[in-house]
């Protein structure tokens, strides 16, 4: 097939992560595949399958960029393309334009519960198919009736297991125990509740070590500064380390005995799934993606959204237990491998391009 996949993304997420993936396998098993991105894009890089004539880079600042779409469009017909697929919000109306009067069917992935707005009713009757990236993605687009459930279709996000089959357990010795949690750093991902929860676990075990990886993406690097200060009033200096944005997740989590989550909503989880291909036992708050990823006390803990003494309790018991940390990590491992590998992320995708052939 020849699948035109756009992103106008300009910083790196789970989000962009599974763009990429996606077009490079695609590409790899045969497809021919294009990329439309944003001047610069630092997805671009990550784009290592596709040849650099299949990428057209331009504007795309905003949901009706009338110019881009032209051109979008001119692209679509000379390179016959059959998918248009946009994975960003914004991008979704400039994917309908570009599509325009061609045979290629529109395809779309969501990847956040956040409602989608009037613009997005008024552009987007002609999709073919809507990917959720989860069943809590999909209710959330039934609820808003933008689209007719039959067209929306569920694939839980894939990562490349080969990545992280080689990381080793973290064996026991004279290091410090360590905990550790990534995602970007915002309030929704309950960073707050980490650091809370760590200053409980720090009183009974002075010399564990916690540390947070990911960016703040907000405009003043409110969210960064906020969650240094509270580590200030804790105390916690010595303790509890923000190390920014990791570009080797495997190497991070390599570095971990315990890996959590503390988010207060999560439309999946593509770090949890990561931690499990790694070995890595996995304390989540019960978000809606972990729910989705985890079977509790078997693959990892679940413990109440908001509630940093639960996570603190789940922790303490896990630094006392190596047993059961090897018992979840092992359950979790073999999880990820049936459930998220990246193979079956893009098979189920090509199923569902497959499929609007049939409904065209």
């Amino acid at each position: 097939m020849r699948i035109l996949q756009i992103c106008s993304a300009s910083e790196i997420g789970g989000g962009e992560i599974h763009f990429a993936d996606l077009a490079n396998v695609l590409a790899q098993r045969g497809h021919q595949v294009f990329a439309a991105l944003r001047p610069a894009s630092l997805v671009r890089p990550m784009l290592t399958s596709l040849p650099s004539e299949n990428i057209t880079e331009l504007p795309m600042r905003n949901s009706l960029n009338l110019a881009t779409a032209m051109k979008l469009s001119q692209f679509v017909r000379a390179k016959e393309i059959e998918i248009v697929h946009a994975h960003v919000a914004r991008d979704y109306p400039l994917a309908a334009l570009a599509r325009g009067r061609s045979n290629a069917r529109l395809v779309l992935t969501r990847h956040v519960l956040f409602p989608l707005n009037q613009i997005h009713k008024l552009t987007l009757r002609r999709t073919s198919r809507v990917i959720a990236v989860s069943r809590a993605v999909a209710e959330s687009l039934y609820s808003q009736s933008v689209f007719d459930a039959e067209k929306v279709v569920t694939i839980h996000n894939g990562i490349n297991l080969t990545k992280f089959a080689s990381v080793e357990a973290r064996q026991a010795s004279s290091q410090k125990f360590r905990v550790g949690t990534a995602g970007h750093i915002a309030p929704i991902k309950g960073q707050e509740d980490f650091v809370r929860a760590a200053a409980i676990v720090i009183q009974n075990h002075p010399d564990v070590e916690f540390v947070m990886a990911g960016e703040d993406k907000s405009r003043s690097r409110e969210n960064r500064m906020a969650l240094e200060k509270l580590i200030r009033e804790l105390g916690l200096e010595q303790n509890v380390t923000l190390i920014g944005w990791v570009d080797d997740m495997p190497q991070f989590l390599s570095t971990l005995d315990l890996f959590v989550s503390s988010a207060r909503s999560e439309p999946f989880g593509l770090a949890i799934v990561e931690a499990m291909a790694a070995g890595v036992p996995v304390v989540a708050t019960a978000s809606e993606g972990a729910l989705e990823i985890i079977d509790d006390q078997r693959s990892g803990r679940l413990v109440p959204i908001g509630d940093p003494a639960s996570v603190a309790n789940v922790i303490e018991q896990l630094i006392s237990d190596a047993t059961e940390r090897r018992r979840l990590a092992q359950n979790a491992k073999a999880v990820a491998r049936e459930q998220f590998s990246l193979e079956r992320m893009v098979e189920r995708t090509e199923g569902v391009y497959q499929s609007t052939k049939v409904s065209a």
